[in-house]
């Protein structure tokens, strides 16, 4: 049979519905999608940022787009749920393969990312991101506010990731207060979401502590975001220490009193009809995960995202069960 198996670089179109691939075999991609640089018709291209650098605790998540890519094969096997269809039937995804980086030159790391996803935005795709560590989204939102103008942002989080700096150094909990200062970040339409740890300031944030969260619910918590972000471009940036370590042990900084992975997938599921421009899933740590839990939520986050734009784009599914 001449469709069956390696999609991800024997198929050549980017839409339609999947082939058959063994779960446990094939080459690796996100989600099965062909590697591909050639833009044209595309509306997402997924790509790493195999970077972590500027962690501030346990490293290793430098090797989280791979461990993602590798997470998602059985998401690519059957029609999404609780959608009930196969997103890529009516949105068009790649792999783009991830961006080439310099580690032992430190100072071409941000404006490597930005260029890259200059690259990619220019030519007019949505980017959806694996990391690395959360310093990228810096570059990421740079690159975003160039294209849309200042992005609300919906950040998963047990950090703030506004503490202050010297406007020089570069680490994975400054970025968004500096983001913020350089007027990227729409404050007044932002949330931030899961947060368990402290800072004397929220710097015009809305955040929802995951104690919050836990009292109230997890509706109540979306209509916030929702409200909050109105009609603005919305940039999502997804920590996976926002969820409890009990549900994703493997990253550097893991804070207890977390989001379950249920919590955080409902939440992004709640985001549909926004107007989603792009999204990071940072700070996936494979020496630390177990089973692959920490992975398998990222890449069901990511999967999530693409399928709310599959819906925007006109993909509907039976609906079955009570949901």
């Amino acid at each position: 049979m001449p469709e069956m198996g390696d999609q991800a670089f024997r198929r050549k179109d980017t839409t339609g519905g999947r082939w058959h691939e063994m779960t446990y075999g094939g080459a690796l991609s996100f989600l099965r999608r062909n590697y591909s640089r050639d833009l044209r018709g595309v509306d997402v291209a997924v790509t790493g940022v195999p970077y972590d650098n500027a962690v501030t605790f346990r490293p290793g998540c430098r090797l989280g787009p791979q461990a993602i890519r590798a997470a998602s094969v059985q998401l690519a096997e059957l029609k999404a749920f609780p959608f009930g269809f196969d997103p890529f039937e009516a949105l068009s995804v790649v792999d783009y393969g991830d961006v080439y980086l310099d580690p032992h030159h430190p100072e071409t790391i941000r404006p490597a990312i930005e260029a890259h996803a200059d690259g990619i935005l220019a030519a007019g795709a949505r980017i959806l991101t694996l990391g690395g560590d959360h310093s990228i989204a810096y570059p990421l939102l740079r690159a975003h506010a160039k294209k849309h103008g200042p992005v609300a942002l919906i950040q998963f989080d047990a950090h703030c990731d506004t503490w202050e700096d010297d406007g020089v150094r570069y680490d994975h909990g400054t970025m968004f207060l500096r983001a913020a200062r350089e007027g990227i970040i729409d404050v007044a339409k932002s949330t931030q979401v899961g947060l368990r740890t402290f800072n004397d300031e929220d710097f015009g944030f809305e955040i929802l502590t995951s104690p919050w969260i836990h009292r109230n619910g997890i509706d109540a918590a979306i209509a916030v975001a929702r409200e909050r972000a109105g009609d603005a471009p919305v940039y999502i940036s997804f920590d996976v220490d926002g969820m409890d370590p009990a549900f994703a042990p493997g990253t550097g900084t893991p804070v207890p009193g977390g989001l379950a992975s249920w919590q955080a997938l409902e939440f992004i599921r709640g985001l549909g009809g926004l107007n989603l421009v792009g999204m990071d899933v940072v700070e996936v740590s494979p020496p630390y995960d177990q089973s692959e839990i920490t992975a398998i939520a990222a890449a069901t986050v990511a999967h999530d995202w693409l399928c709310l734009l599959a819906k925007a784009k006109g993909a509907a599914g039976k609906e079955v069960g009570r949901l």
